[in-house]
């Protein structure tokens, strides 16, 4: 892209009054941004109101600014960065079929990932969930993105803390060397990474996959970023898998959008005393497709059968096989845990352990990988790999 023309679409984006839906009503009259600055207020005012019309007149304040930054971001590194705009070739076709689609996308990666068309025809899946998952959730989130990397499909989610950032990491495990592995639609400018704690995440994914940001380069994590990013990542999608979620979460929203989209919804259950298991629990009564493995998602996507790797494994692989080699005593222990959260009144009541026998063969199934040690004394099984 030439300065100039960034200039004209930039300039477009950052006029104040003028969204997404004002601006595509613009480019349908008059064309290109270039064309639509040379427009008379008059004839801006047949499409837009007077406000915005007068708005288009003056140049937005911190333009000159934002272009010089956005330019010079763009020239640092031109393999793996780039703007997309509407109508570019290199444009994911997938977002032009969405009811709003972004009007720019920054574009940090993978040379793969950027070249024309490269976006078109992968086959993605979204993964998203709680910020604050159990670590039952986390490791689900994981399993399941290594599990469809190795299957071929690319990981699409949202770069945040707890299963976004789990799921990203697992397809980040589970790719091939020549494979988008995932894509994290962010909230952000992308000369900035949050939440902070996953920079080292965002360079690995800036190397092996994608980061895309519908948002100026600068741009802060305001709150009401993150609900509108998240159409992109169900746009991206085949389908959206949601892991963990309350009753009221983003992770709902973009299973709804993903349902306007009229693409495919996936929910893993879990307790039903667990405010985390509550939003997948909703969906699934709305008709989402309840999963157990990454293989219940294969299976649903059957369309795309021909494309992918059928050998990816359930994520409970080979368990009870492992469970023979404990000794009897930690076997039914892990037995009597089961999934969920558990007490340690309970779990003494479930076996009739005496309470010393009992907390020695936690801690030795603990050390062995077997469980997790929650605050408040609690216990939870975990899935061996």
């Amino acid at each position: 892209m030439e300065r100039n023309e960034l200039a004209w679409w930039l300039r477009l984006v950052l006029t104040p009054g003028i969204g997404n839906a004002s601006a595509r009503k613009l480019l349908a009259a008059f064309g290109l941004p270039a064309q639509v600055f040379t427009q008379s207020i008059g004839n801006l005012r047949e499409v837009l109101s007077t406000a915005q019309a007068q708005a288009l007149q003056t140049e937005p304040a911190g333009f000159a600014e934002a272009l010089d930054t956005t330019w010079n971001w763009l020239q640092a590194d031109l393999q793996r960065r780039r703007v997309w705009v509407l109508g570019d070739e290199a444009y994911p076709q997938t977002l032009l079929n969405t009811e709003d689609p972004p009007l720019m996308l920054y574009a940090l990666g993978h040379e793969a990932a950027l070249v024309p068309g490269a976006l078109d025809g992968l086959p993605c899946v979204a993964i998203v969930g709680s910020r604050n998952p159990t670590p039952q959730g986390a490791s689900n989130a994981r399993e399941f993105g290594q599990a469809l990397a190795q299957a071929g499909l690319t990981v699409v989610s949202g770069l945040a803390l707890g299963v976004d950032g789990a799921a990203h990491q697992g397809a980040l495990e589970g790719a091939g060397s020549a494979q988008i592995a995932t894509i994290a639609v962010v909230g952000t400018g992308l000369d900035r990474v949050y939440p902070k704690q996953n920079a080292t995440l965002a360079r690995h994914i800036a190397f092996h996959g994608l980061l895309l940001s519908e948002y100026p380069l600068g741009t802060p994590p305001l709150a009401a970023n993150f609900p509108q990013r998240n159409r992109i990542i169900s746009g991206l999608s085949l389908g959206t898998l949601v892991v963990e979620a309350a009753m009221q979460s983003g992770s709902l929203i973009t299973a709804r959008m993903a349902l306007e989209q009229g693409k495919e919804v996936f929910a893993i259950p879990g307790s039903i005393h667990s405010t985390q298991s509550r939003g997948c629990h909703a969906l699934i009564k709305q008709g989402a497709k309840l999963v157990e493995s990454a293989q219940d998602v294969m299976e649903e996507l059957g369309a795309y059968r021909a494309n992918l790797n059928r050998t990816c494994v359930p994520l409970e692989r080979d368990l009870l096989d492992a469970e023979t080699h404990l000794p009897p005593a930690q076997r039914a222990l892990v037995n009597a845990l089961g999934f969920e959260p558990c007490s340690l009144d309970a779990l003494q009541a479930r076996t009739g352990m005496e309470t010393a026998n009992l907390q020695a063969e936690l801690m030795s199934l603990e050390l062995q990988g077997w469980l997790l040690r929650l605050p408040g004394g609690n216990f939870q099984r975990q899935v061996q790999g």
